[in-house]
């Protein structure tokens, strides 16, 4: 079944504040749908008011660097030109995880915060970008929760991270005191797992790493975004740490897929992520198979864009 696909394009201001940029989502009105959207119906663009790189964009609208990589694949993102039109993200699917605290899905770099719903108002989700752990210094996956919050904190290095900077001729202090240059930022929660792991800010020299594989394990979040949760979650905050590349749900009779390549050292197979989506396609459709469209299935799983795709229509 074909399922047609219109989009009206709406032009953002390049010099938009990070704060006006809403990164929170009604949740739909159907518990069972999972697909959210900031602009219903619109494809998000800006225009460049001056040369600069698509990092620079992205940071300014608070998205990951590798995500808006992913939707400019025709724009060098060293780059940027006065008066050329990026794209920005729109929708998403929402990770398959209880609706409840945060959820980290480390395959697309992005964090779901689930606030409590308040008296009168349709619930919501609020997602940020973040970066995770290396290749060599994987951020571990699994059911937490928030132990400790710290403003202003003082970061002591494991010995292991000392030895390596020393090895590459950047050696450590002891104890790096709290300001701009110290890598857990302004804010850090600290979650139940042995090793010492955090979700936390950043320093300035590493702002443009956010949506990255760039950390020893922990969480790195903007400035404005670590600070946003510090406030918002309390000590006790359950945490999901999911790694979810291909995600299924509904909106409205529509099932669509959205699907992230790969981590550094991850190696998928096209055959196996094709299976992968066949059976959460099925499980969408109540353990059914339906007779969904095949080339926007494997446009999905070609691009890897992130972006959600319609893929069947309830008759």
């Amino acid at each position: 079944m074909k399922i047609s696909r219109f989009f009206a394009f709406l032009i953002l201001p390049a010099a938009l504040n990070c704060e006006a940029w809403a990164t929170t989502y009604n949740l739909p009105a159907n518990n069972n749908d999972s697909v959210i959207s900031e602009f219903n119906g619109s494809l998000p663009l800006t225009r460049a008011e001056q040369n600069e790189t698509l990092l620079d964009v992205a940071r300014r609208f608070l998205l990951g660097q590798q995500e808006i990589v992913r939707l400019n694949p025709d724009v060098d993102r060293w780059h940027i030109k006065k008066d050329e039109i990026i794209r920005l993200a729109n929708r998403r699917i929402l990770p398959d995880t209880p609706r409840d605290g945060i959820t980290l899905n480390i395959a697309e770099y992005r964090m779901y915060y689930y606030p409590p719903a308040e008296k009168g108002k349709s619930p919501q989700v609020i997602s940020y970008a973040h970066g995770i752990g290396r290749q060599d210094w994987k951020t571990p996956l699994g059911k937490t929760r928030i132990t400790r919050k710290v403003k202003d904190p003082a970061w002591h290095p494991p010995e292991s991270i000392r030895r390596e900077h020393a090895a590459n001729g950047d050696p450590l202090p002891a104890v790096v005191p709290p300001g701009p240059h110290n890598p857990l930022g302004a804010y850090m929660l600290h979650l139940d797992i042995p090793g010492g792991y955090l979700i936390h800010g950043t320093d300035i020299d590493k702002i443009y790493g956010i949506g990255m594989q760039i950390t020893h394990g922990c969480v790195r979040m903007y400035p404005e975004d670590i600070e946003a949760l510090y406030q918002s979650v309390p000590i006790g905050t359950s945490v999901y740490i999911v790694r979810q590349p291909i995600k299924v749900g509904w909106l409205d009779d529509t099932l669509y897929i959205e699907a992230h390549p790969d981590l550094e050292g991850e190696s998928t197979t096209r055959d196996q992520r094709y299976a992968a989506a066949l059976e959460l396609i099925e499980k969408a459709n109540g353990q059914m198979l339906p007779e969904f469209d095949g080339h926007a299935l494997e446009t999905a799983l070609t691009r890897l864009n992130g972006e959600p795709v319609p893929i069947f229509k309830r008759p």
